[in-house]
């Protein structure tokens, strides 16, 4: 029996996928966990239908990422703290504190966990890498001026 996974299973497929199974197999386990759905012609173009407005949503993101990836390219955050004598910084300047300095500066958000950095210790220009997306990888420019 032909069927289309709603989940993944262990062993036997993953969500989205169609396969031939066993007909026991799909009618006292499958269908009743609502693992699967039967393969129809309908359930099977409404699958491809989902699967188009997935892709496309994700090249959407990924296009978003893009034009995201170019206005950071162009900017420096100023970032403030202490520092003591040789310009080293009292703490450190984290991502937290880079990412609240672009939103009030830019008025774009980013969320901190994008941000691949260390902490940045020294006063100067710092160059840090955003991973917008997966394939989505800029360089932020910081500096860290003193107080």
């Amino acid at each position: 029996m032909k069927v289309i996974f709603l989940q993944d299973v262990k062993g036997q497929g993953k969500k989205g996928e169609v396969k031939d199974l066993s007909e026991g197999y799909v009618r006292n386990f499958l269908l009743p966990k609502k693992l699967v759905k039967e393969a129809t012609d309908s359930n099977v173009k409404t699958l491809d239908a989902q699967k188009r407005s997935e892709d496309k949503r994700k090249e959407q993101e990924k296009l978003d990422a893009q034009e995201l990836g170019k206005k950071l390219e162009e900017l420096t955050v100023k970032v403030t703290g202490k520092a003591g004598e040789g310009g080293r910084l009292f703490g450190a300047i984290s991502s937290k504190q880079v990412a609240q300095a672009l939103e009030d500066q830019y008025k774009i958000k980013v969320d901190k966990r994008k941000l691949e950095m260390d902490a940045i210790r020294a006063l100067g220009v710092t160059q840090i890498k955003v991973k917008l997306h997966n394939e989505v990888t800029v360089t932020l420019k910081v500096h860290v001026v003193e107080e």
